[in-house]
């Protein structure tokens, strides 16, 4: 089974909705499914409480206040009730596709990374869970109105309790850098890193970002995200084209694109810099 973990954004207007949403369908992939809600933002308590979920308001912070990626991956480690952990951001919505593919995946592969491409869609309102075709409904809608993102476009991460602990960095939540990182640290330790877009359909509501001043262009180049690029460091960087291994609806297969996406970046390394990966995938 599987703990799901994250931490939010203040509980208010459109947000509060999505995130809510995000949470009740995270509860729904199966019965004894954990979620664990990190921070003290404004109603994260409550929500925890109205959907079941367990909150735990003391996350390690920056200066700026933002929340740090080594205490949520630390904590959750510690605390999960189960061996399988999931870190998401608040505002994906999953399906049942999602917990067959993480089970099949542990079973063939228990040290490994799953991973996947995002689908974009507007959703404005309280998704209505009662329905026994809740899921079905959402993946038509999805189907007729997403945008599946790029592979760069990485909100969820499934892997083995204790495959990371006190190994993340101080990331700042919320900025690049991060999830590149990630995929590159499992990489370097020889272990599969899997690509499931294929197979699981992961919704990000869209929303806007006027929780940052300087809105989504700040979160990209304010000095939090200059300091997450930093730690990202020269080379440990990578994206869904760097997986080992795609899930397919015919089962899991090497993914060698890889090679070809090693000789472009090197090439872009030699022209560019490594700095300049964030912008050039």
């Amino acid at each position: 089974m599987i703990t799901f973990y994250s931490t939010p954004k203040p509980f208010r207007g459109h947000i509060g909705v999505i995130q809510r949403n995000a949470l009740q369908s995270w509860k729904l992939v199966h019965p004894d499914a954990e979620v664990i809600l990190f921070g003290n933002e404004e109603g994260a308590a409550e929500a925890a409480r109205e959907l079941g979920a367990r909150h735990e308001p003391e996350v390690d912070r920056n200066s700026l206040g933002t929340p740090l990626l080594s205490s949520l991956f630390d904590r959750a480690d510690r605390l999960a009730r189960h061996d399988r952990l999931c870190f998401l951001n608040a505002d994906i919505l999953l399906t049942d596709d999602f917990l067959a593919a993480s089970t099949r995946l542990a079973q063939l592969h228990e040290r490994s990374l799953m991973v996947g491409r995002r689908c974009n869609l507007d959703i404005t309102q309280p998704w209505d869970f009662s329905k026994p075709d809740w899921g079905q409904r959402l993946r038509s809608m999805a189907r007729e109105h997403g945008k599946l993102q790029p592979p760069q476009s990485i909100d969820y991460f499934v892997f083995p309790r204790g495959l990371l602990r006190e190994q993340v960095p101080p990331f700042a939540v919320g900025r690049p850098g991060y999830d590149n990182w990630l995929l590159w640290k499992v990489r370097s330790m020889r272990l599969p890193v899997v690509d499931v877009t294929q197979v699981v359909l992961a919704i990000h509501q869209n929303h806007n970002y006027a929780h940052h001043p300087g809105g989504q262009e700040g979160l990209w180049q304010d000095v939090e995200a200059q300091q997450n690029r930093a730690l990202v460091g020269k080379g440990h960087f990578a994206t869904l084209n760097n997986a080992t291994h795609r899930f397919t609806p015919n089962g899991l297969r090497p993914n060698y694109y890889h090679w070809v996406k090693q000789a472009k970046l090197k090439a872009k390394r030699l022209l560019f810099g490594i700095e300049q990966e964030f912008y050039l995938r």
